[in-house]
């Protein structure tokens, strides 16, 4: 009976033992399973390369080699290429069936191999040109400068202001300071004559300086400082100078601009910190 007992006991050790061998098996299968399907996954994954194309961009006339990510962003299309076409990246506009948007890809573009992509932009010297003076002007600001004499005052303020108030300008308020309008700045003159508008992209940080023959943008970061005089005879306007430059003929010159807007564009370009 002792026996009987016995060989079962043991007959229930055995089967524990196998039972406890037979789970540590399938783990063991298992894991086995899981870093085999690991590596295959590793395997079939492709690595991943940059993918770049050629194409030509089209600027002032001119046909240029660019080889570039496919998946590359607009905008670091112009960083790019501000170096090969001496155009700021904040003045350049890439046109891809229309204007392309900052964050647009080439891929999402349908850029390929061979295709054209048209670029307008200013060079820096090309907007100051509209304002630079001849060198009889220069010669007599810098004559006027140095005798302190007011804006208005000067010869080569004076011709335009001589013109009056343009119709179309905006009305003046003294003694007021009010914020940017959700519009443009427009009805004013620049030293040639020519009527300008002032738009401020607060987001893009530009400044966009029009005319009937182009439109400028100019980064705010780049703008070395605002000056500006109220008009004697009309204090409700203001002659207002765009330091886009490091000499006094780097100034762009705007006339009739509405007194109460004066804190603001100097608010919005320079900062309340810095301008003068």
């Amino acid at each position: 009976m002792d026996v009987d007992t016995e060989k079962i006991d043991g007959h229930e050790n055995h089967s524990d033992n196998s039972s406890c061998s037979g789970a540590k098996l399938s783990e063991i299968t298992n894991t086995n399973a899981v870093d085999k399907n690991k590596i295959e996954a590793d395997e079939e994954e492709p690595s991943k390369t940059t993918e770049n194309i050629d194409f030509k961009v089209i600027y002032n006339k001119k046909k240029i080699d660019i080889t570039f990510p496919l998946d590359g962003l607009v905008i670091d299309l112009k960083t790019h290429l501000q170096k090969i076409i001496s155009v700021p990246k904040e003045m350049q506009k890439v046109m891809i069936k229309g204007l392309a948007k900052d964050q647009d890809t080439l891929r999402s573009l349908g850029v390929t191999n061979g295709a054209k992509v048209m670029i307008v932009g200013s060079k820096l010297d090309d907007v100051l040109s509209v304002s630079v003076p001849n060198k009889q002007e220069v010669q007599d600001e810098a004559a006027e400068a140095s005798s302190k004499e007011p804006l208005t005052q000067q010869k080569i303020h004076k011709k335009i202001l001589d013109k009056g108030v343009p119709e179309d300008a905006m009305p003046g308020i003294i003694n007021v300071k009010d914020p940017l309008p959700d519009c443009p700045l427009s009805g004013m003159l620049n030293k040639s004559g020519g009527k300008v508008r002032l738009t401020f992209k607060l987001e893009q940080d530009q400044l966009w300086i029009g005319t009937k023959e182009r439109t400028d943008k100019i980064s705010m970061s780049s703008i070395k400082g605002i000056h500006s005089e109220p008009i004697p005879e009309f204090p409700e306007y203001h002659i207002m100078g765009i330091q886009l430059g490091t000499t006094e003929a780097s100034r762009y010159w705007i006339y009739w601009v509405p007194a109460q807007y004066i804190a603001a564009i100097k608010d919005a370009v320079l900062g309340k910190w810095c301008y003068f």
